[in-house]
């Protein structure tokens, strides 16, 4: 009886690391958000790369936290907003922060 006790904790002991260990902070993501981030920075990219009037190949995509962050070089001022656009209306994003620069 006292091997199932010790096992028992055992396994509770390692089940409670494994849980924390994919928790997140307020500097890093939990495996969650980073599996959610990278969705959301797959359709942003999707999404440019479909835009007729974006056939850019110089816009650099990241996600942090559902917040899309857009850099890179556009050839106008329109393309840059566009570019925002489209990135707002991809479904999770909450927020864009738009670092692109005209050529």
């Amino acid at each position: 009886m006292t091997l199932i006790k010790g096992f028992s904790s055992a396994l509770i002991a390692a089940s409670l690391l494994l849980a924390l260990g994919c928790a997140g902070t307020s500097t890093r993501e939990s495996t969650g958000e980073y599996i959610d981030d990278t969705s959301i920075t797959t359709r942003v990219k999707t999404a440019i790369f479909n835009d007729p009037s974006l056939k850019v190949a110089q816009i650099n995509v990241e996600t942090f936290r559902s917040v899309v962050q857009l850099s890179g070089f556009v050839n106008t001022g329109a393309d840059m907003y566009r570019a925002g656009e489209v990135a707002r209306s991809v479904r999770g994003v909450e927020s864009v922060k738009n670092d692109l620069r005209v050529k």
